[in-house]
């Protein structure tokens, strides 16, 4: 990596300090408009690279964003992005997450795909994916943007890799090739009340499809998946807030279901 210049510099500690602090900072690009995705991904990995320093958490996966068509049409852009998984963000169904360590935290169904080997590449199919992928299971994502109001640029959310928080996987773990992952159904509840269903259909199409695409994205950096790495495919549905005595469970068919609860 080239030298970062003092802004990089400033924007990271920015981006550090807020997360730290559990507080909602403006975006990056009020005072930087000219920034570029390709440097928005540069800030992610300096941002990654400190905290693995000093918190000590290691990288356990990849999550993709902006994975709905509709989404990506709100955003103004025709494709998705990624985020990194650190070891620090696995949330477990049976031990409450602590409201008071987020800001304004939402949560999306997802397909967590657990990587049986090394994948690398800048012309990986959907099926490549599929042969790779050992396991599949259901997953809730928490994403707690550090930005004021939830409001940012592809740009801002890129940066502060893809406003990552934490990550809840079912216990039920099922083979790739023993559903049709191109149909799978979902409903999630909070508090007993149903508030969003979806379809894995709305992931690119397919879940395998949107993490194919992430490893080609991954591979023109010189990177890819690791075995063992966790795989969030994307969003199902759109995500919903929860505050502190919430609990949300989503169901999938095939997959049976994951739940979280906050306190």
């Amino acid at each position: 990596m080239p030298l970062l210049t003092n802004r990089k510099k400033s924007i990271i500690e920015y981006l550090y300090t807020a997360e730290c602090e559990a507080r909602e900072v403006v975006k990056v690009t009020d005072e930087y408009p000219d920034l570029t995705i390709e440097e928005a991904y540069e800030l992610q990995d300096r941002l990654l690279a400190h905290k693995l320093k000093d918190r000590g958490t290691k990288i356990v996966g990849v999550k993709l964003g902006l994975t709905s068509k509709a989404k990506q049409k709100m955003m103004g852009v025709n494709e998705a992005i990624y985020g990194y998984l650190h070891n620090d963000m696995l949330a477990y169904e049976w031990e409450a997450i602590n409201f008071a360590e987020l800001i304004h935290p939402k949560v999306e169904p997802e397909i967590a795909f657990l990587m049986a080997e090394d994948l690398q590449g800048e012309t990986i199919t959907a099926e490549d994916v599929i042969r790779a992928t050992k396991y599949i299971a259901p997953a809730l994502e928490i994403i707690d943007s550090r930005y004021k109001d939830f409001r940012f640029t592809l740009v801002d959310v890129v940066a502060d890799n893809c406003s990552s928080s934490k990550f809840v996987v079912g216990s039920k773990w099922v083979s790739p090739n023993a559903i049709d992952l191109e149909n799978i159904g979902m409903v999630m509840s909070k508090n007993g009340k149903v508030e969003q269903t979806g379809s894995s259909a709305a992931v690119l199409g397919h879940p395998a499809t949107a993490i194919a695409w992430a490893v080609n994205e991954l591979g023109a950096r010189g990177k890819g998946l690791k075995k063992g790495d966790i795989i969030l495919s994307g969003a199902m549905s759109e995500a919903i807030a929860f505050m502190q005595g919430d609990t949300v469970i989503a169901e999938f068919d095939g997959l049976g279901s994951v739940s979280m609860h906050c306190k």
